[in-house]
């Protein structure tokens, strides 16, 4: 991973634009459309950000360090070489939002995978995510426990799962939903044959898997792509003290075993 993903709020915050014209202007539309206040060079003890939107590159390069002598994570149009972050292809659904970056390799490429996206999700998640922030409370009391109320969530939120997001009516199923939610299962363990150290051979189960995987047991030849693909804050461990632990005590949660017995 080359760049850390973040989303950064400027709602009332002073942001640094440097330059004329459209490219500028686009900068000075993408701040605002945030809440941003959109501000010269004058006012760079105030910002945290700076933008530097101008076609000479070496005035552009010079503008750009004083901006980051002031203390500011800068943005510099066309040269990623001199950003201290970039600007993703954003697609909107209100609060939900949906980044796709290349790390300033090609914001074509970014922008025509967005296009594509914009297709497949339906207008809907962002209702569906506000109804869920409106029951957020009501699902901390019925799961008191964190990882009660992921495992719940995960499983009306999945393909043709009750909450499923790709479908138009699951905003309006909110409620609904939890009504009838039950705790889910204390424990529950599957393995996984992996046959190949490209994560792209993984089959869609297999993903979806490590993807809410609560605790990730590998073999030490389980090459790190396929580990990455569990989420971030899943706990790892080796085959062996996976296997030293005592066995009338199963781990809580969802378990995957990763091996490489085929491989």
């Amino acid at each position: 991973m080359l760049s850390l993903p973040l989303f950064h709020r400027i709602a009332g915050k002073r942001v640094v634009v440097i330059g004329a014209g459209d490219m500028a202007d686009a900068k000075r539309r993408l701040i605002e459309r945030a809440g941003g206040i959109c501000c010269g060079e004058t006012e760079a003890h105030h910002a945290d950000l700076g933008f530097v939107a101008l076609d000479d590159a070496r005035v552009a390069e010079i503008a750009a360090r004083r901006l980051k002598a002031q203390g500011l994570l800068v943005n510099v149009a066309d040269r990623p070489d001199l950003c201290d972050f970039t600007l993703p292809s954003v697609l909107d659904r209100e609060p939900v939002q949906i980044a796709i970056g290349t790390s300033g390799a090609s914001a074509g490429l970014a922008k025509h995978i967005r296009l594509r996206l914009e297709t497949l999700l339906p207008q809907s998640l962002g209702q569906l995510a506000e109804a869920l922030a409106a029951v957020r409370d009501r699902m901390r009391a019925h799961y008191p426990d964190g990882n009660q109320r992921r495992k719940a969530l995960d499983a009306a939120l999945s393909p043709n799962g009750f909450l499923d997001p790709m479908q138009e009516a699951s905003a309006g199923r909110v409620e609904a939903w939890l009504g009838r939610a039950s705790p889910p299962a204390g424990s529950r363990t599957e393995t996984i044959n992996i046959t190949s150290a490209d994560p792209d051979d993984l089959t869609l189960r297999q993903a979806r898997l490590l993807g809410e995987a609560d605790l990730v047991v590998f073999a030490p030849t389980i090459a790190e792509p396929i580990l990455v693909r569990a989420r971030a804050d899943a706990v790892r461990r080796t085959l062996a003290d996976y296997n030293a632990r005592d066995p009338d005590e199963p781990p809580p949660g969802l378990t995957i075993i990763l091996t490489d017995r085929a491989f």
